[in-house]
């Protein structure tokens, strides 16, 4: 996909303000960017999740693809009845809800008031070179990739089917995600893939490509989606790197309670949820090549495994026989010496 169409989707949605349960201004941007999609069928759930089914109406989709509206962030109470809060979380009339220590929201960092919710005063969209900086890259950038996907497939030729799920509320604990698995509306068999901003750990590094997360801090996920997405990668020479992202968890976790078979890709995220390592509050940023081919692996997944995840133990089992086979004469030389009485020598 053109990366200046993907730049246009980002700057898009990455400048519309959100916040837990006030994720309303994104869900009517990604509306009104896949309007012209005529093969989306697009809805609303009960709780106000956004569900998009797109190809042919003859073929259920088996690949649904997620992302979160939401981005920590201020927002008003209520009503008193709302629990206990730290004093430290308090902002004026808002309550800080998300994951961020309190030492950052002690700092006094400038907020920004989008009527009923705030933000941290921050650039909403910059770019220079390869980096994308933004006030809430996670997980803007997520429902980024998949309105960028949807657009990308959107076309007359396009055989096969999926699915997108643009969620509430992630960052207070899978609210949204709750919610979708509880009314579950694709078929028992398809693959829920959740598409995040996360920080790389281990090997992985941010520019070189979406990450394949095999878990996170609560699950492991899905072996044969997760081999399905390495596969994929490897085919169509699209980087894609491999790990276990336990510094937090996402959506994946929530579904895969509800017996709803799971996967995880993310894009390396710097400033994880606006915090840096010296304890200031500042942008989130990402690299736009990581973005990319994220839409690519995700193009590709669709076309090499149309059905979903199939069974990979065959082909397993096949290299595993090949293995031993191969050592046919080494196990023949030594079978006398393992069929002696015992303690003889």
């Amino acid at each position: 996909m053109d990366s200046s169409e993907i730049t246009i989707v980002l700057e898009s949605i990455l400048s519309t303000p959100t916040a837990p349960f006030h994720e309303y201004h994104v869900l009517g941007v990604i509306e009104s960017l896949l309007e012209s999609c005529h093969s989306a069928r697009i809805e609303r759930d009960s709780f106000g999740n956004l569900i998009v089914i797109v190809g042919p109406d003859n073929k259920e989709p088996k690949w649904i693809f997620g992302a979160h509206m939401d981005h920590p962030g201020f927002v008003e109470l209520p009503n008193s009845n709302c629990g206990d809060f730290s004093n430290s979380k308090y902002r004026d009339k808002f309550v800080f809800l998300g994951g961020v220590p309190d030492a950052y929201l002690e700092t006094k960092f400038p907020i920004k008031e989008f009527g009923r919710f705030a933000m941290w005063d921050l650039p909403s969209f910059t770019i220079s070179n390869d980096e994308i900086r933004s006030r809430a890259c996670d997980d803007l950038v997520g429902c980024s990739a998949i309105v960028s996907l949807i657009k990308h497939l959107d076309v007359d030729q396009n055989k096969e089917s999926f699915g997108a799920v643009f969620t509430r509320s992630e960052e207070v604990g899978f609210v949204g995600a709750t919610k979708l698995a509880e009314e579950w509306p694709f078929t028992s068999d398809s693959c829920f893939v959740s598409i995040e901003t996360s920080v790389p750990v281990g090997d992985s590094s941010m520019g070189k490509g979406p990450i394949c997360r095999v878990g996170d801090r609560i699950t492991i996920f899905d072996n044969d989606a997760t081999e399905s997405i390495l596969l994929t990668g490897k085919k169509h020479e699209i980087p894609v790197q491999r790990a276990l992202l336990d510094g937090g968890a996402c959506e994946a976790s929530a579904l895969s309670a509800f017996g709803i078979k799971a996967a995880g890709i993310s894009v390396p995220l710097g400033n994880y949820h606006n915090c840096t390592k010296d304890g200031k509050i500042d942008l989130e940023y990402v690299k736009l090549k990581d973005v990319e081919g994220l839409v690519d692996l995700m193009v590709a997944l669709i076309k090499e495994f149309p059905n979903g995840p199939p069974n990979h133990s065959a082909s397993k089992r096949h290299k595993c026989r090949g293995r031993v086979d191969k050592m046919v004469p080494f196990i023949e030389n030594t079978l006398e010496d393992f069929s002696r009485p015992k303690n003889s020598v």
